[in-house]
């Protein structure tokens, strides 16, 4: 079976799209691709807590075989892919960023995710870095250390989390493209501090069985790439899809957008982030759609409550963990987690109710402010 990835005359250098093009042209193959990337993840400190070397080995084999007949398994096949490690990976420790799980058993099974990606035959190259339990927009670690933002001057700069790894082993050329999770920016975070495509879909859209939970209400999961159409080919795979999405540009005619403009009013963004988001409406606007710039009340009613009642992922983060942190494990966390999930303990369950029931009614307002809009 063959797959026709058409993207018109748009190219893109080094994404997967183009990876899996030159497979498919004999210009190379997922054994030297594979070679490259585990070569390049020497090149680059505290991406990755283990590496599956092996198994990618086998599975790049198995792939090239497949292109050589003509015969992958998707328009991926053969493509490099890591996986932030909250994702259960056969035969791998699912340490969720903390050294006191490496000890654990690893994982038996693939989560269904790696192995819907696996059936589609791309190649799992490791499970990479992240701040402890994902509970981080920094991506800081003290137990595996901090991979370092390759778009860093002569100061490192930190790479954006929870997602940390993932974002670092796509934005330095390990590999085109790698999952991530996100609950508050943990996928958009370091997407945005490493200049990629991060998307963070519906809770619902992929799903989050065999992945370590942060706040199982608000949770989801999503790949951070080097291009959109990538994005746009691991969603197929991702939900099974029997027909591709067309990777070929569309006209935006008739598309709606709202931009809260109490964003653009606030006076803690800085001016080079408000002009970039200001160049980023012309460009969709160049494009043909219809983009608002009005204050949108549920966002700011959902941050006013945040701030004056509290987070409702803290209080599940807290509920998960509680059993750690009522124990003597606890002193190994690292500080600053540990004191971001005790700060949710003393919410009352009263609140709690309370703060369920305003994200409900939360929702029902956003839906009716969007009327369709994005």
């Amino acid at each position: 079976m063959t797959f026709m990835i058409d993207t018109g005359s748009h190219s893109v250098t080094r994404d997967a799209c183009a990876m899996a093009d030159d497979f498919a042209q004999g210009r190379s193959d997922p054994v030297r691709g594979l070679d490259q990337a585990l070569q390049q993840a020497t090149q680059v400190d505290h991406v990755f807590i283990s590496m599956s070397v092996e198994r990618a080995r086998r599975e790049a084999e198995a792939s090239a075989a497949r292109w050589k007949h003509g015969q992958p398994l998707s328009p991926f096949d053969g493509v490099p892919i890591a996986w932030k490690d909250l994702f259960d990976v056969a035969g791998c420790v699912t340490t969720a960023g903390a050294a006191l799980r490496h000890t654990l058993s690893p994982a038996l099974l693939d989560a269904p995710s790696v192995g819907l990606l696996a059936r589609a035959g791309m190649i799992s190259l490791g499970k990479t870095n992240l701040s402890e339990f994902a509970y981080s927009g920094l991506g800081l670690n003290p137990h595996f250390g901090t991979p370092v933002n390759p778009l860093s001057d002569a100061i490192p700069r930190i790479p954006g989390g929870s997602s940390s790894g993932s974002a670092v082993a796509v934005a330095s050329g390990i590999v085109p493209i790698a999952m991530g999770t996100d609950t508050a920016g943990s996928i958009r975070i370091p997407a945005a501090f490493n200049g990629l495509v991060g998307f963070r879909s519906t809770s619902r859209r992929y799903s989050r069985d065999g992945v370590f939970p942060l706040a199982l209400t608000l949770d989801s999961v999503g790949p951070l790439t080097r291009s959109v159409r990538d994005a746009l080919v691991i969603d197929d795979l991702l939900c099974a899809r029997s027909k591709p999405t067309s990777l070929l540009p569309r006209s935006l005619a008739g598309q709606r957008f709202l931009v809260d403009q109490a964003v653009l009013e606030d006076e803690r963004v800085a001016p080079a982030v408000r002009e970039n988001l200001l160049r980023a409406v012309e460009v969709l606007r160049a494009g043909g759609a219809l983009v608002e710039l009005r204050p949108c009340q549920a966002f700011q009613a959902t941050l006013q409550l945040i701030q004056h009642h509290g987070w409702l992922g803290a209080a599940e983060a807290f509920a998960l963990h509680q059993p750690l942190l009522d124990s003597d494990a606890a002193n190994q966390l690292d500080p600053r987690v540990r004191k971001r999930l005790e700060a949710a303990r003393s919410m009352p369950a009263s609140l709690l109710v309370n703060l369920y029931s305003a994200r409900e009614t939360l929702q029902e307002q956003l839906t009716l402010e969007l009327d369709g809009a994005l």
